[in-house]
């Protein structure tokens, strides 16, 4: 009977761990920007008062090889905003310094990893719709 009780017990406490472990699952990325980022960014331009999502995922792309490298540059950026580590310098020029955003490091994470996913070859490859090919053309 102890026997029992006792996997009884040992069942209900590993039932209440898996249902925090369930809880505490990955932020959705996406959610994320809606909620703290599209105030300031939209995602494909033309821009509201930021840089648009998709013209500056291509640039991370450029300048990073891995998800992981190009997640952990936004990650940090957002985290505090620094002109010398914007991928963009011209946006940074027009629409100024983004402030930091109150989120988590898990959201931050998270938006980070969904912001990367939106790179669209198709938009130049953050070189603009001519893909850079005007500089050629002027030289």
């Amino acid at each position: 009977m102890k026997k029992i009780l006792y996997v009884c017990v040992l069942s209900v406490i590993a039932s209440a761990f898996s249902s925090a472990a369930a809880s505490a699952v990955t932020p959705d990325g996406g959610a994320i920007f809606t909620r703290s980022c599209s105030v300031c960014h939209s995602v494909n331009p033309p821009p509201k008062s930021a840089p648009p999502v998709v013209p500056l995922a291509n640039r991370y792309h450029l300048r990073f090889q891995t998800k992981a490298q190009g997640v952990a540059a936004i990650t940090a950026f957002l985290k505090k905003p620094d002109r010398n580590r914007a991928v963009d310098q011209q946006a940074v020029t027009r629409f100024g310094l983004m402030p930091v955003i109150p989120l988590t490091d898990a959201e931050r994470a998270a938006v980070s990893g969904w912001f990367w996913d939106q790179y669209n070859p198709s938009m130049g490859g953050g070189r603009g719709v001519g893909g850079g090919q005007r500089r050629l053309m002027n030289q």
